[in-house]
């Protein structure tokens, strides 16, 4: 039964090209709308069909889905609303037609408790004058539909890692197609992502996105994200976001996240730099709970201190170390502005989460 739907899905990608061709009528286009669901961590969608083509979210309808079959109400008062916030072109259906990124809303227009977009823009309100950019580097892994890492031994292990990141070779590098297709598809979605690599474990693989100023990190994250999953099935393998998808010693999965004011950027920034990493280290509890979608629980798993991570009960900082909690890259310290990086957030994080903390704590002082 398995195997059968396996083969029928792969031989339904192929027919599918034939009905992709067909035109659509003047003036109506395919609109999906994306929305984060109850989860915290996956996406959804759905699609309707518009009679003219927009050109900003603010012209796209309110819409609405049943909450209760995505965690974020109950059956008795199921609606919940989607707003659109941010349009992007449509990679897989073409033409005219586009993805919308949704935020969503409870009957009585307050926000759902997965909804952190919100609160993150009212707080890069409060901080526009300071301009603050993030650049997000996106773990992930690549597994078969069994669950196992793509093109690991069924029944074993691969060699130690060591020749995998960024590595060349069919013994070295599995799924570059999946990661080659999901490149130009956020290129074309107009996204920024800007670049991406093998990681250091085998089928592990990261994107990057920014350098962005203000909300739009967390929407292009989290668009790329759909658009991962959705490449994904095109190739029939299933992307996990699980910061520990491996026990042992084998590399977790991170949202390793660059940060920097225009002080910081400014000559000698580098005491700006100095001050935000002296915030951090007051606020590490508060910032470990909002860096995973389970309060801390899964990046438990992760952050041991082993395998280029910190400890997770411990705040650290230092130049050039993939040990510590923050990293200060070694140009920056040689040139006395730029960035830091937090390397604490998980695979599964909220950007816009992550991106709200990281602003409260260094320019809203919120400690």
């Amino acid at each position: 039964m398995g195997e059968s739907l396996i083969s029928s899905r792969t031989t339904n990608k192929t027919v599918m090209d034939r009905y992709m061709r067909l035109a659509i009528p003047d003036g109506k286009c395919q609109v999906m709308y994306v929305w984060i669901d109850g989860s915290g961590e996956m996406l959804r969608s759905k699609t309707r069909t518009l009679n003219f083509i927009p050109k900003s979210p603010t012209e796209l309808p309110i819409w609405n889905f049943d909450g209760s079959s995505t965690g974020q109400a109950e059956g008795r008062n199921s609606d919940v609303f989607l707003h659109p916030v941010a349009i992007y072109r449509d990679p897989f259906r073409l033409g005219d037609n586009k993805l919308v990124l949704c935020e969503t809303y409870r009957y009585d227009n307050t926000p759902t408790h997965t909804n952190h977009r919100k609160t993150c823009l009212e707080a890069l309100k409060k901080a526009e004058d300071q301009k603050p950019w993030f650049g997000m580097e996106q773990e992930y892994t690549l597994l078969d539909t069994d669950n196992q890492p793509l093109g690991w031994p069924k029944n074993g292990f691969p060699g130690p890692q060591g020749p995998y990141y960024c590595g060349v070779g069919t013994n070295r590098v599995f799924g570059r197609d999946v990661v080659e297709a999901h490149y130009r598809a956020c290129l074309y979605a107009g996204i920024n992502i800007s670049g991406e690599n093998a990681e250091v474990m085998p089928a592990q693989w990261e994107f990057q996105v920014g350098p962005n100023e203000g909300i739009s990190m967390g929407d292009d994250l989290w668009m790329a994200r759909y658009l991962l999953h959705r490449v994904a099935e095109d190739f029939n393998v299933v992307v996990s976001l699980d910061p520990k998808p491996i026990p042992g010693d084998w590399n977790g999965a991170g949202m390793h996240t660059n940060f920097s004011t225009k002080g910081m950027r400014d000559p000698n920034g580098i005491s700006e730099i100095q001050k935000a990493v002296e915030n951090l280290s007051k606020n590490h509890a508060v910032h470990i709970k909002a860096y995973d979608p389970r309060g801390g629980k899964d990046n438990e798993r992760r952050l041991t201190g082993r395998l280029e991570t910190s400890s997770i009960h411990d705040f650290s900082a230092g130049v050039a170390n993939r040990g510590a909690s923050v990293r200060i890259p070694r140009g920056v310290a040689e040139d006395k502005c730029g960035y830091l990086e937090d390397r604490r957030p998980s695979s599964n994080a909220d950007p816009y989460a992550v991106s709200e903390r990281m602003v409260r704590t260094i320019c809203l002082n919120d400690i």
